[in-house]
């Protein structure tokens, strides 16, 4: 066997059908697309502005993107108030990692923020990516500390 003597499976390989090519060719004239109507004319099919009724696509879009502007870089927070930590002992240390086992924040992927709702009666160690001032303020008149991480 060469390479020349390679061919196709018969009936594996079908030529196109040339329409509008005369009498003899069977598909001359109309060439399979009846008479008449938009299906009959070049260039049909519309465009993406028509969609048969339908609202068009592109009209449709600031619908689903819903209001405003949402940055691509925008960065989420775990929010975490003060309230929120008095189920912990004194001078326990307070990391991302001790919040999630706690199951006090969404998404341990994101960053935490510390708010300052509440007030806090024993001093503890918090470790957090961003705190607000008078979270740190509350933290620190209790007796405890505030460490930025990141």
């Amino acid at each position: 066997m060469k390479l020349n003597d390679l061919k196709p499976n018969p009936g594996s390989k079908k030529n196109r059908k040339r329409v509008g090519r005369g009498i003899s060719a069977g598909q001359g004239k109309t060439a399979g697309r009846g008479t008449k109507g938009q299906n009959s004319r070049s260039g049909s099919g519309g465009h993406l502005a028509r969609q048969g009724g339908q609202l068009p696509f592109f009209r449709r879009l600031p619908f689903v993107r819903g209001k405003g502007f949402t940055p691509p870089n925008e960065v989420e927070f775990n929010e975490i108030n003060l309230d929120q930590l008095s189920s912990f002992k004194a001078n326990a240390e307070i990391t991302p990692e001790t919040l999630d086992q706690a199951r006090l924040i969404r998404d341990p992927r994101n960053p935490v923020a510390l708010m300052g709702r509440g007030e806090l009666k024993t001093a503890l160690k918090v470790r957090v990516d961003r705190v607000t001032k008078s979270a740190k303020a509350k933290i620190e008149a209790a007796g405890g500390t505030v460490e930025l991480i990141g």
